[in-house]
């Protein structure tokens, strides 16, 4: 009778432990970075499907497939909000200059999106293709994302909307104010774009067409933005002397318009303006005690990189790159060009990273006065007679900041993080161009850089600024933090050896430290290598109407 006794409790004890579950992943035994900026904590982690479905101690549960991150660190997917991988996913969608840094989300859409477009400009945008060529199957930036979607691709992808393309698309290059139905017309293709999905409105207001626009016109177009929950975005007039200015105009707009509004790669762009940057900081925190929602995002280098183009005289730049190009070319006006020119930057400031015409490309790594010298001209005359030549603008690089002003700007805590660069595969086609290194490092030097080494701020806030914050400024859901119920967007990392490679000599080389990534549950990095899986999705914003998309 004690023996029975004894074998119905030992049944009755066994019944009341708690069962273990059967999971499709769990990482075990990892430092979790929750994005929250909250102290970090021990613990494991299990995805279902595309979702985390369950925290903490799983020790009695099970997964078909596990990961020991013993040693190792959990964080949620980085989100680049600045991302140009426009085109370079189409040729390589595996994202590995950025996956490998732990982003998983790309924002595209500074100033110029990929639509809406019209016929005229499909046209355009073919015939001005480099080294990438495709065929456009779309027409408006909704369709775009889901053709990207269904071409597969590894990180999900979001986008603003340019007001520069709106212009295009109504305007063309005109350099006028809008008429009131050609406002009408610009602000139904918006409306209509972030009910299929985009993320805001955005400029880019030291380039034309985008730069034709006057205050009112942003204001107007950001007023419907915010009828659908999205936020203005902007690459502000000026960076240099007239930045405190430009940052005005930005509030002035989120006022008006009453719109959360974020200031693209925030800078004090130029030597002499360099002081500027504590004027602008008390600009932004005034604003942002007011109660408006002003935020910035930067990349984690002193230099910068834009066309060469933009140290030509305004009236030479007017109408956009092919009419600058005419007016280079016209023998006529070449003298007054060159009395006209005058350089923001010194030409031994200026690097070659990317031309068009492969002849020219024995000049990438070079800086203008060194190219102007083996030319025999003046850097001016070489500038455009370069810029002629190779019928583009000109990738470079400008060494236009300060170390001490970009660590300043991390500290803030309503700054966030981009690359301002494509996405890139360091063989094949992408090798035929230098870029700016922050397209392989900008995002792992948050972790190692700034965080572990100089202690601007720490890991946890690090990441919550790569995570969570930029996730709700752009109002998206279940994506940003370490919580059950989010999708699983994953990134696994040692602490200790995160660190940048790429330098602006050589720019091509992936960050390390990160192992392990996941993107909607679907393993993209193991071990430091692609799987070649491509499950990134469109993330579109507050403003989406399904029906929009039939």
């Amino acid at each position: 009778m004690k023996a029975l006794y004894l074998i119905f409790v030992t049944v009755i004890i066994w019944s009341c432990q708690p069962k273990s579950r059967q999971f499709d992943l769990i990482i075990r035994n990892a430092m979790i970075y929750d994005g929250s900026g909250n102290t970090p904590y021990a613990g494991d982690l299990a995805v279902s499907g595309d979702t985390i479905a369950a925290m903490g101690d799983l020790s009695r549960d099970l997964g078909n497939v596990e990961f020991d991150a013993k040693d190792l660190s959990v964080a949620p997917g980085f989100i680049n909000m600045l991302s140009w991988a426009n085109e370079t996913l189409i040729e390589d969608g595996r994202s590995q200059s950025d996956l490998r840094q732990g982003v998983t989300l790309e924002v595209l859409g500074e100033g110029s999106s990929m639509g809406p477009w019209s016929n005229q400009m499909i046209e355009e945008e073919e015939s001005a293709q480099g080294n990438i060529k495709y065929d456009v199957e779309w027409q408006t930036l909704g369709g775009y994302m889901e053709y990207m979607e269904s071409r597969g691709v590894a990180t999900n992808l979001a986008s603003f909307v340019g007001n520069a393309t709106l212009r295009r698309y109504v305007m063309g290059y005109d350099q006028r104010t809008a008429t009131s139905e050609e406002m009408e017309e610009m602000t139904n293709l918006l409306d209509r774009e972030m009910a299929m999905g985009a993320m805001g409105i955005s400029s880019s207001l030291l380039y034309a067409p985008s730069r034709y626009a006057n205050t009112a016109e942003l204001i107007a177009l950001s007023k419907t933005a915010a009828k659908h929950g999205g936020m203005y975005i902007s690459h502000i007039r000026d960076e240099g002397k007239y930045l405190l200015e430009s940052i005005e105009e930005l509030i002035t707009i989120a006022k008006e318009a009453d719109i959360a509004a974020e200031i693209y790669h925030l800078k004090a762009s130029g030597k002499a303006y360099w002081p500027k940057l504590d004027t602008a900081f008390d600009l932004i925190e005034s604003a942002r005690a007011e109660g408006l929602k002003i935020t910035a995002d930067i990349y984690t280098y002193p230099a910068s990189s834009t066309g060469l183009h933009v140290q030509l005289p305004e009236w030479v730049r007017e109408g956009g790159i092919p009419k600058t190009i005419e007016r280079l070319a016209d023998k006529s006006l070449r003298k007054k060009i060159l009395k006209d020119i005058k350089f923001e930057y010194g030409p031994d400031k200026i690097l070659f990273v990317g031309f068009k015409n492969p002849d020219l490309r024995v000049y990438i790594g070079k800086r203008l006065d060194e190219v102007a010298e083996i030319l025999n001209k003046t850097p001016a005359e070489a500038m455009v007679d370069l810029i002629v030549e190779d019928d583009s603008r000109i990738q470079v690089v400008y060494f236009s900041m300060s170390e001490e002003n970009i660590a300043k700007k991390m500290a803030k805590p309503w700054v966030s993080f981009c690359s301002d660069a494509g996405s890139f595969t360091n063989e094949g086609i992408f090798l035929k161009q230098s870029t700016h290194p922050r397209a392989y490092g900008s995002f792992i030097r948050v972790l190692g850089k700034y965080a572990r080494d100089e202690k601007v701020i720490t890991l946890a806030e690090g990441i919550r600024r790569l995570t969570s914050f930029p996730a709700a400024n752009l109002k998206i859901q279940k994506r940003g933090a370490l919580q059950v119920g989010n999708f699983a967007d994953l990134v696994v990392f040692d602490p200790a050896e995160v660190h940048d490679q790429a330098t602006f000599e050589d720019p091509h080389q992936y960050a390390l430290g990160v192992s392990q990534v996941w993107v909607n549950g679907i393993q993209v990095i193991e071990n430091s290598e692609p799987t070649g899986a491509k499950p990134g999705r469109f993330v579109r914003g507050p403003g989406w109407q399904p029906e929009a998309n039939d």
